[in-house]
């Protein structure tokens, strides 16, 4: 079995206004909501139990994931996080019981759309037993990025915009790469999300965690990060070519 969490419980203030009334996931994006594209994407890879954590608008998520279920062959369900969401790591804490805590859990970001070989990424931490950031070699708007060995283990953050680092980021050695917001995490490490606050950062749990996660760094990536007006018009036109 493969399971995964999928994150729509964000407030998607850089899409409003198209977040005014509905949540970042059922924004639509040639003809179809965000959450469906992630949905058929996890399908396509063999998940067949998946977790759909809500806060913004959650009554419509909930809605949605009622209606469309059978849309879909896998199990899917709501972690709600009320009155305020959980953050990134304090979302997968939430959701664990939802879980089995045998196997990997994979995680993604509502608002992605990539070529990821999802079932690849899972796979490839299932077999190393490590957690694993899915990254890239490209820039980002924030200067943000994860600091990685030539072994392609974690072993910082760095912010270029303000010069911040955190860990170890070695000048001329470490390599520094994008996070994708797809990662598989261990069950291993998820247990040890209980001595954390409730809400809580998966960036900063990695960091304090380090020795235990490795980078993804899959060949050809293309991914988009719909969480933008523009980024949204991109995506349609991305899309939309796909299909013709």
């Amino acid at each position: 079995m493969k399971q995964a969490l999928v994150l729509a419980a964000g407030l998607g203030t850089r899409l409003r206004p198209l977040t005014d009334h509905r949540p970042k996931a059922l924004v639509e994006v040639a003809g179809h909501p965000l959450l469906h594209y992630t949905l058929c994407r996890l399908e396509a890879a063999g998940f067949t139990h998946v977790v759909v954590n809500a806060h913004h608008f959650a009554r419509q998520i909930e809605d949605y994931v009622r209606t469309h279920a059978h849309n879909y062959d896998m199990d899917i369900r709501i972690s709600l996080e009320q009155p305020q969401p959980l953050e990134t790591g304090g979302a997968i804490a939430h959701a664990a019981h939802l879980f089995n805590m045998e196997l990997p859990l994979l995680v993604h970001n509502v608002d992605i759309l990539s070529n990821l070989s999802l079932a690849d990424a899972h796979d490839a931490a299932a077999q190393q037993g490590r957690s694993m950031m899915v990254v890239s070699q490209r820039p980002t708007s924030s200067q943000r990025y994860l600091a990685f060995t030539p072994a392609m283990h974690l072993s910082g953050w760095v912010n270029q915009a303000t010069g911040e680092v955190r860990g170890s980021v070695v000048e001329g050695e470490s390599r520094l790469l994008a996070f994708s917001g797809i990662h598989v995490i261990m069950p291993s490490l998820i247990r040890q999300m209980a001595t954390w606050p409730e809400r809580f950062s998966i960036i900063d749990f990695y960091l304090s965690h380090s020795d235990s996660v490795s980078g993804y760094l899959a060949d050809g990536l293309c991914l988009l990060d719909v969480g933008k007006t523009g980024a949204v018009e991109q995506a349609e036109r991305l899309l939309l070519a796909q299909q013709h």
